[in-house]
């Protein structure tokens, strides 16, 4: 049978191996027997057929077949009827027929294709070998040694993409000491290659980029490995110090270079490696240290002025690259430049935690450091111009999740820290005014957070369930600072200064406040998604009552904030564009529910948002006995069609957003429907209720005649 398959023509045996990949997706066992199987896979992966060319139709077949069939034994994921003669078959190609020299040759195929595929063939391979006898291939391993160790580019880029995908997959289960082993085998050569590839001249920009950007995946996974093995497993040093990727940032003339670079520094310092590959293995405590080494080369370079020659290349969108259009400079790339933002915050808080430590001061030469960000950010800003510098973080990173509460933790930890050493009897009002001036108010970042989302409590739900950001981190520890400085909260909700447009050079210069930054004012980062889409239309002022409303889609602006006019008073969350002609309107955020549209769009109504419950319809607690609406809640000449919130409405809904999330999560608890227990975090958001409401007692006792607020309202009712 096995004679009679070698010398069948191209066709046949294309057919007959189909039928066996067919049977092995099955479950059904090899037949005739497991050796005539292994030898016509065999033949197909040499892609030789006797008095015919190589088909290489054959050989990627073939090839595909090895790998599936050694990752599946590997992870035990075949029927346990089939899964004795599948291994005989690979036992047969391994240690009979000579598979694994066959695709090492493969790995120097001009087709990228076939060495591509050869490479994850081969890894799978050596995982089987090591899993059966704790043995790597001698052939596999040689060539990979050869191909780091010379100047031979050929089978570099397979080699680097066999030894990825090997290391990925023994991450993720096996032995540590196997993956300690197998990367200590390498260490030397891998050295020889990163010192060649990180010095060489750019002679060949196009074989270069590709290897290094593969390097780069390689650098993620062996970290990956030394934080889940330990230090006791994987005990040799970085193979790349921290100052050559810095330097390739600043000399690569390909943006995508930068921008890997850029996240593989980012995920180092946030210790997030390898997730991409749901890796979720224990991290080493002993491994502080590699960030650490990190977060000093970076403060270190951007003291030597690392910032000043990073240049951020225009962002991009799906056609490419965003063309210029009238006067209007392109966008800088996002991703970039949150991925510079996060790494230089990320190593000024990990500087401050070791000179705590060491009981050095530390908060003036943060104060250094993250002022050059914030110099550095104003380079891209355009025509944008930021006064308030706790602003930056909103307006940079409100459109990743996952980033802007990563910067949050971190300037909230940069504070607490700086409040630390001023020691317990320390005045927190003048430390606020510093924080303010260099860009880390923890009230002022949670406010701006809480108006992103128009005070919705509903999305506060949302991260607070989501395992994919530090919210829940970030939160807890900010209303345990909260509850002993309410009075810095407050201050925050009035802080700020009237917006204004001024000329400059002839034209109009806009200037960024707290509070700005929404999703249809001008941006530091361009997330428009193509040339083509055509203008959208304004909301008629003209809207009255009664008249229907289409919900909105998503991402479509709309007047659903309550800013229509010009301020006659400022606060933190006051906006202005330089884009709304005289009379226009401008268009702001989206409400958060039809209902809420329809109230917003008709003027003659003065329902404040607060006073809708997650549903979006009328909270009894702001009804009159009679069931209509409480018009106390506002004032008469109160409306919704304003442009700034007073500091005592931006108090009220804070709050109110905060006491709603409480009453969600305890019904939720109630019912057993929350994920992990909230009991710390409920008694956290009623210690906020409760210094509410005291501050409200003070309040009524000196003007005893005043209108309650909503969020009072709310909070007597429950």
């Amino acid at each position: 049978m096995a004679a009679s398959m070698v010398h069948s023509s191209h066709g046949e045996l294309l057919r007959v191996l189909t039928d066996v990949y067919r049977g092995f997706l099955s479950g059904f066992c090899p037949e005739p027997n497991p050796r005539d199987v292994a030898v016509l896979i065999q033949s197909a992966v040499c892609g030789r057929v006797p008095g015919e060319d190589t088909r290489w139709e054959l050989t990627s077949v073939g090839v595909s077949l090895v790998r599936k069939l050694s990752w599946s034994l590997v992870l035990q994921n075949l029927p346990a009827e089939s899964a004795d003669s599948w291994e005989q078959v690979l036992k047969v190609l391994l240690e009979d027929l000579g598979l694994m020299s066959e695709l090492v040759r493969l790995l120097r195929a001009e087709d990228q294709l076939i060495a591509h595929l050869a490479a994850k063939t081969a890894a799978g391979c050596v995982s089987f070998l090591l899993c059966t006898s704790g043995q790597v291939s001698p052939a596999w391993q040689e060539t990979c040694v050869q191909a780091f160790s010379s100047s031979c580019p050929a089978p570099q880029d397979a080699c680097l993409w066999s030894l990825t995908e090997l290391l990925k997959k023994l991450l993720q289960g096996s032995d540590p000491a196997i993956v300690g082993n197998l990367v200590t085998s390498f260490d030397f050569s891998l050295r020889i290659f990163c010192s060649q590839l990180l010095s060489e001249p750019r002679t060949e920009p196009a074989s270069w980029e590709t290897t290094f950007c593969l390097l780069l995946d390689l650098l993620e996974v062996l970290t990956a490995s030394r934080f889940i093995s330990g230090p006791g497993i994987c005990r040799s040093p970085p193979l790349v110090q921290p100052s050559a990727l810095l330097r390739t940032i600043s000399c690569s003339s390909q943006n995508f270079v930068k921008n890997r670079t850029l996240l593989l520094l980012k995920r180092v310092l946030l210790q997030k490696v390898g997730e991409d590959w749901s890796l979720r293995g224990p991290r080493s405590e002993d491994l502080n240290s590699d960030p650490r080494v990190l977060a000093q080369s970076v403060l270190a370079a951007v003291k030597d002025g690392w910032l000043h020659t990073v240049h951020v290349e225009p962002g991009g969108f799906f056609g490419g690259t965003r063309p210029v259009r009238g006067d209007e400079g392109q966008k800088p790339g996002g991703a970039a430049l949150r991925a510079v933002s996060l790494i230089l915050l990320k190593s000024a808080e990990l500087q401050v935690q070791t000179l705590d430590a060491a009981g050095e001061d530390s908060v003036s030469e943060v104060c250094g450091y993250v002022h050059r960000l914030w110099d550095f950010l104003s380079r891209f800003s355009g025509s944008l111009r930021v006064d308030h510098l706790c602003c930056w973080v909103r307006l940079l990173f409100e459109e990743q999740d996952d980033d802007l509460m990563e910067a949050a933790r971190t300037c909230l930890s940069l504070f607490l820290s700086s409040r630390r050493r001023l020691g317990p009897d320390g005045d927190d009002g003048v430390l606020l005014e510093r924080a303010c001036g260099s860009g880390f108010n923890p009230h002022c970042h949670f406010l701006l957070l809480l108006q992103s989302f128009s005070f919705d409590h509903s999305v506060l739900l949302d991260f607070l369930i989501s395992s994919e950001t530090c919210f829940l981190e970030y939160f807890v520890r900010y209303l345990k600072y909260l509850r002993g400085s309410w009075t810095g909260f407050t201050a925050a909700c009035g802080s700020g200064t009237e917006p204004r447009d001024q000329l400059s050079n002839g034209g109009s210069e806009h200037v960024l406040r707290p509070g700005e930054g929404s999703s249809s004012g001008p941006r530091l980062v361009d997330y428009d998604s193509s040339d083509e889409s055509g203008p959208e239309p304004a909301e008629d002022s003209s809207v009255g009552e009664g008249t229907p409303v289409e919900p909105k889609r998503q991402n479509q602006p709309t007047s659903a904030e309550p800013s229509l006019r010009k301020p006659q008073s400022s606060s933190l969350l006051s906006v202005q564009d330089e884009r709304t002609g005289p009379g226009e309107r401008p268009l702001l955020r989206q409400a958060g529910s039809e209902t809420m549209d329809r109230a917003v769009l008709c003027p003659s109504e003065t329902l404040d948002r607060a006073v809708l419950s997650p549903s979006g319809t009328l909270d009894k607690a702001v009804l009159s006995p009679s069931g209509t609406l409480d018009r106390t809640v506002l004032s008469p000449s109160e409306t919704l069609d304003r442009t700034v919130l007073s500091p005592s409405e931006t108090l009220d809904r804070a709050v109110l957003c905060l006491l709603e999330l409480r009453q969600v999560v305890l019904r939720l608890q109630m019912k057993k429907l929350f994920p992990y227990n909230p009991s710390s975090l409920l008694k956290l958001l009623t210690e906020v209720e409760d210094s509410y409401g005291r501050s409200r007692l003070s309040l009524d006792s000196e003007e005893p005649h005043q209108t309650r607020p909503a969020a009072e309202k709310f909070r007597t009712s429950l």
